[in-house]
């Protein structure tokens, strides 16, 4: 098998002069940039690079659904200026910057919670037909028994290193996931990736973008409210997922999928090397413990569904 190239700053602005009249801006690349080659182009764009041809089709899938779901939300989504094959078979797209900056740095306010009220209610609006004919894959929601199983035995280890108390998990028990599992008939359109440094907030805490659209797929809607709760702390995330319309149960399994996922996820990152830096898994980690008062709900009623009224 050909092994694909490596991109370049030469390869970049080779390819810049094919795409712009002024191809004289600055380029650097973006470090930690996932599973593509990013980099900056001036203050204004942002070009990706697909490194293999699974990235390439994915990025091809991205391209569409941006499409897609833009007229459904309330915050902007990428826009791609010029798209093609840098390579043979490998992709890139061109994109117009959103204004802003990431969620790790900068506080949600109160309308930006509202914000992502929007972002959660016009993902469900997206029609999920749709998004499988473009090739997003559906899938099963996660076992949260499974998940506090694996959460269980690495909060054990975090207890050893004195980064976490585990006694905290107990709060989730085996029924009490028994009954946050996932109702049939829920599958919305998932981001799938809220807390990756996607979402773009202004200085003023507004949302005004979401970027990263490749691991989108047809699922649980309580993933992106525990993306959200990683991202922006559990109470935003709750407070938006709740005036979405969405009811105590995926609320609540957000909240625990977010939990667990930040425990397995430090515990993981302290035995071995990784790319996620220790610092942000510990943030994360702190925020998605963060108390909220829907946890007083014990007991939801019988019939109760994850729809909107």
């Amino acid at each position: 098998m050909t092994q694909a190239p490596t991109p370049t700053t030469d390869t970049v602005r080779r390819l810049l002069r094919t795409l712009l009249k002024d191809s004289g801006a600055e380029v650097r690349p973006v470090p930690a940039s996932g599973a593509y080659s990013t980099w900056w182009v001036g203050t204004r764009q942002v070009l990706r690079l697909a490194p293999d041809r699974d990235a390439a089709a994915r990025q091809r899938r991205e391209l569409r659904l941006r499409d897609l779901v833009r007229p459904h939300l309330p915050v902007a989504v990428p826009t791609s200026v010029a798209h093609g094959e840098w390579a043979a078979g490998l992709t890139y797209s061109l994109d117009s910057k959103v204004a802003g900056g990431s969620a790790e740095g900068h506080e949600v306010s109160a309308v930006g919670e509202a914000d992502l009220a929007g972002l959660l209610t016009g993902l469900r609006e997206v029609p999920v037909r749709q998004a499988e004919l473009l090739g997003v894959p559906r899938v099963a929601p996660r076992s949260l028994e499974g998940v506090r199983r694996a959460a269980a035995r690495a909060a054990a280890r975090l207890a050893e290193a004195d980064e976490f108390d585990a006694s905290r998990l107990h709060q989730l028990t085996p029924p009490g996931a028994v009954q946050l599992a996932a109702q049939p008939g829920t599958a919305v359109l998932v981001h799938h990736g809220l807390a990756d440094d996607h979402l773009v907030v202004s200085a003023d805490g507004r949302v005004r973008g979401v970027l990263g659209w490749t691991d989108a797929i047809v699922g649980d809607p309580a993933e992106d409210i525990a993306g959200l709760a990683a991202a922006v702390g559990s109470p935003a995330a709750v407070r938006a997922a709740t005036l979405a319309g969405y009811s105590a149960r995926p609320c609540l399994r957000g909240l625990w999928l977010a939990r667990c996922d930040a425990v397995v996820r430090l515990a993981d990152r302290l035995a071995g090397p990784g790319d996620a830096p220790l610092p942000l898994l510990r943030t994360r980690l702190r925020r998605t413990w963060e108390a909220i008062l829907l946890e007083r709900v014990t007991d939801l009623r019988d019939g109760e569904t994850d729809e909107p009224p």
